[in-house]
């Protein structure tokens, strides 16, 4: 019975690792999108004068989206250190599982 758990739950293990690697991946492309965006704000602004509402409009939606790109690499840390505890996880089971079907 000890086989059908560990293996049981080294699917499960597996299956949440696919989701977070996918997790990471989407916050990955999200960031690279983001700063794509703010990179795009900046050159606007450039031949315009620097008080001008213009400007500090294009300053403001810089901020904003600087503020986002922090949310999201808070989210990609999160998500990174729970891939990494599956992960570890996942590689216990997986031994485990190795010594019971030898045993068998």
């Amino acid at each position: 019975m000890g086989v059908l758990v560990s293996a049981t739950k080294l699917m499960y293990l597996t299956g949440a690792r696919h989701d977070l690697e996918y997790q990471v991946d989407s916050i990955n492309t999200a960031r690279a999108n983001l700063l794509s965006s703010i990179n795009t704000l900046i050159p606007n602004g450039a031949d315009m004068e620097p008080d001008s509402p213009e400007v500090k409009l294009l300053e403001q939606r810089k901020q904003r989206l600087m503020l986002i790109d922090k949310k999201l690499e808070q989210d990609l840390l999160h998500a990174q250190t729970k891939l990494d505890a599956i992960k570890t996880e996942e590689q216990q089971v997986s031994r485990k599982l190795q010594e019971q079907t030898q045993k068998a």
